[in-house]
């Protein structure tokens, strides 16, 4: 099993993390997703890689951005 961990900048609420947690689990490969309201840490399980820019565009479409390291 994969894990990959993200930043989700701006969720506010319980509403914005199932909005980030949906978008994200439609990415192909993607086999769970964990968000973190306080502390915005978002963790993608997968059994294999996922493609990065994939999950960063779903973060996008749910109206979120993935903060850069």
């Amino acid at each position: 099993m994969n894990t990959s961990t993200y930043t989700v900048t701006g969720m506010t609420c319980g509403h914005c993390v199932m909005s980030v947690t949906e978008e994200v689990s439609e990415v192909p490969g993607v086999t769970g997703v964990d968000v973190d309201l306080d502390s915005g840490r978002m963790t993608v399980s997968s059994d294999a890689p996922v493609d990065d820019q994939l999950v960063r565009a779903a973060v996008t479409e749910a109206g979120y951005q993935v903060a850069d390291a």
